[in-house]
């Protein structure tokens, strides 16, 4: 199958309003308010970087993320809880080291939620 025939699912405006698209409602707020808090630090937000520069299911070792930071391990481990609790990473433990990916799809709707839409002529 050519790319030219391949359908993308979910890019109507239904699937993912944008911030302009309509108001949040108190349940959407909530959540974004957590992925934005986690965003908020940052830690937190290269730690984020690092993971999803992997790429769609890319993974990193706890032990390559570590090093990079003048932090304890303990307080990477709790920055990475963060960031999993908002859903925007993902983890298993294999042996000793733990792995971390960003989940398909996080990064659409993030981006999906920021993207507005300009009339046309209309630059920023």
């Amino acid at each position: 199958m050519s790319k030219q025939e391949l359908e993308v699912i979910g890019e109507d405006a239904a699937c993912c309003p944008g911030l302009s698209a309509a108001p949040l409602d108190e349940d959407q707020a909530a959540e974004l308010a957590k992925v934005f808090k986690a965003l908020g630090d940052p830690v937190r937000l290269r730690l984020m970087s690092m993971i999803a520069s992997r790429g769609e299911r890319g993974e990193v070792c706890v032990c390559e993320l570590t090093p990079a930071f003048d932090l304890s391990q303990p307080t990477i481990s709790h920055h990475l809880k963060l960031l999993r609790q908002a859903g925007l990473i993902d983890c298993e433990r294999r042996g000793t080291w733990v792995y971390y990916w960003v989940p398909p799809g996080v990064l659409e709707k993030l981006a999906a939620f920021l993207t507005t839409t300009q009339p046309a002529g209309v630059t920023a």
